[in-house]
């Protein structure tokens, strides 16, 4: 997503789309292009498989943590880009409920947090 690297690698490949951010040759982004983008983002992070992760999760996860901190469905329905609040509720907020517990333990840990500590 390098334009000044990419346009001279592509050479007589590049396609002009007047993009900002653009594939390897130009062409506008698609979601295969978001995907390898952010595996190849996690392949020099440690104790995970790259090839097992996609940007959705993420999602989930900002939807989680928001949740969690007390913020308001609406407000995380607008800032996921939802019209309403029914599809963050109940594909979102309800899956991730049971194990947020777990899964802050780790976060904790992945950012330094003690959570014994007050």
């Amino acid at each position: 997503m390098d334009q000044g690297c990419d346009r001279p690698a592509a050479g007589d490949e590049w396609e002009e789309h007047g993009l900002v951010f653009s594939s390897a040759v130009g062409k506008p982004l698609d979601a295969t292009n978001g995907r390898r983008a952010f595996r190849q983002a996690l392949k020099d992070v440690g104790g995970s498989d790259a090839d097992e992760w996609t940007p959705r999760e993420l999602r989930h996860s900002f939807v989680s943590l928001l949740s969690d901190r007390g913020v308001p469905l609406e407000e995380i329905s607008r800032l996921v880009g939802h019209s309403g609040t029914a599809v963050t509720e109940e594909v979102y907020r309800k899956q991730i409920r049971p194990v947020i517990q777990t899964g802050a333990v780790v976060m904790d840990g992945i950012f330094g947090a003690d959570p014994r500590k007050p």
